[in-house]
């Protein structure tokens, strides 16, 4: 079992700015890692990374965007200059966007650049080091969407399935080689993606939502191992279990969960 201490390791947040990312990055820094915060939203970014350093932790803003070939790059050689190594990387950055099959093309190109690419672009320029090195951490925050799926968001539960499905390949080609990959799939969790989610939230709700701060020290807590998921909603291995060995089962309580969705909204 490889154990990762982040303490004076060098680690990268993305989607840093708010939420789970902020959280994390918090977590990170009060463990004794030394965290770039990374976020398109510059505010974000700048006020948690300031709020850190003034608690005492060792925190570096780098605004822009972590999902492009040339946005990766960047981020990479900005946390490269600040930290020296990168040891840890957590791609946390995502979006949810459009709703059923109108979702717009433009909201499936951006959710496959964000969720998904921005994890590939990023492990090209990660990975070789790490090998070289016999270590490295990659950490994705894929959500339960990832293992299960998410009613009404097409775009998202497929571009999350993705991010797993990404991550298992890594862990299954470099796991040899000292990387460790971990997909951290949580349910409902209170932010502002769950508050702007509409009748879909009390659904993700139905196992209680966790805050940002309590899936940030389970997936911390995890880097004293190196299991692929992590399930800050212990419940999602139940239901991931069921979806592979009963698949029809699950579908049809899936799709009765579609039937109320739809009688709320025609109530209304």
């Amino acid at each position: 079992m490889a154990a990762f201490d982040p303490k004076d390791k060098g680690v990268v947040v993305t989607g840093a700015g708010n939420g789970i990312g902020e959280a994390l990055a918090r977590e990170l820094a009060a463990r004794g890692a030394r965290v770039v915060v990374a976020d398109l939203d510059a505010d974000g970014a700048a006020r948690t990374a300031g709020e850190i350093t003034a608690a005492g932790g060792a925190a570096y803003a780098a605004p822009g965007d972590a999902a492009s070939e040339e946005g990766v790059a960047a981020l990479v050689a900005t946390a490269r200059r600040e930290l020296g190594t990168i040891d840890a990387w957590y791609a946390n950055a995502g979006v949810d966007r459009g709703r059923g099959l109108d979702t717009a093309e433009s909201d499936w190109a951006l959710s496959l650049e964000v969720n998904v690419l921005a994890h590939v672009r990023a492990a090209r320029l990660l990975v070789p080091d790490w090998v070289a090195a016999g270590s490295g951490r990659f950490v994705v925050t894929a959500s339960a969407a990832g293992l299960l799926t998410m009613l009404g968001a097409p775009a998202y539960s497929v571009t999350k399935h993705a991010a797993v499905a990404f991550a298992e390949w890594l862990s299954a080609t470099y796991r040899h080689r000292g990387v460790v990959v971990q997909a951290i799939c949580p349910q409902g969790v209170r932010t502002r993606m769950l508050e702007q989610s509409g009748d879909l939230e009390e659904l993700l709700s139905h196992d209680s939502a966790l805050t940002p701060e309590q899936v940030a020290t389970q997936a911390v807590d995890a880097l004293a191992g190196d299991e692929f998921l992590i399930l800050p909603h212990p419940e999602v291995a139940r239901y991931y279990a069921t979806r592979a060995g009963a698949t029809d089962t699950w579908l049809h309580g899936m799709n009765k969960l579609q039937q109320r969705l739809e009688t709320k909204e025609a109530d209304r």
